[in-house]
């Protein structure tokens, strides 16, 4: 018996006023030129940060990871949030914060720039979300081995 591809589990939606929802995103961008700025600590701060965003922003973070060069992020939110202004809001926040406790940053990149103007955005059904959170938890461990 083939399976019901429009069943979707209760529990992988969100209710709203109004509207029923199931929004995930995988998002990534990298550091400006790739450096690998985002370890030694700076990158531990960097989860706190997004967690402490996700709270006051209200959104929900699936999974995350964060490389020397790029950070992975799963996310769960709401439809009235654009992605391209949530990315504005991780990454601007992130690089003031970073650039104030660790000013050496601004030396490494030069221009006053932490991240790359870009990002990759990519939503995520509930039949690929295992898959999404076990590739990006598996993302350090995939480093290693280079």
């Amino acid at each position: 018996m083939e399976k019901d591809i429009f069943t979707i589990k209760e529990n992988a939606l969100s209710y709203g006023r109004g509207y029923v929802y199931s929004l995930q995103y995988h998002l990534v961008w990298c550091t400006k030129y790739r450096k690998q700025v985002l370890k030694n600590g700076i990158d531990a701060e960097c989860k706190r940060m997004l967690y402490e965003l996700a709270k006051e922003y209200k959104f929900k973070i699936l999974a995350m990871e964060v490389m020397p060069d790029h950070i992975h992020l799963l996310l769960d939110c709401k439809p009235q949030f654009f992605i391209s202004d949530m990315i504005k809001i991780m990454k601007g926040n992130l690089a003031r914060q970073l650039f104030l406790s660790h000013p050496e940053l601004k030396q490494e990149l030069w221009g006053g720039h932490l991240w790359n103007p870009s990002y990759c955005a990519v939503t995520v059904s509930d039949r690929s979300r295992d898959q999404v959170i076990a590739y990006i938890e598996g993302q350090k461990e995939k480093e290693k081995r280079k």
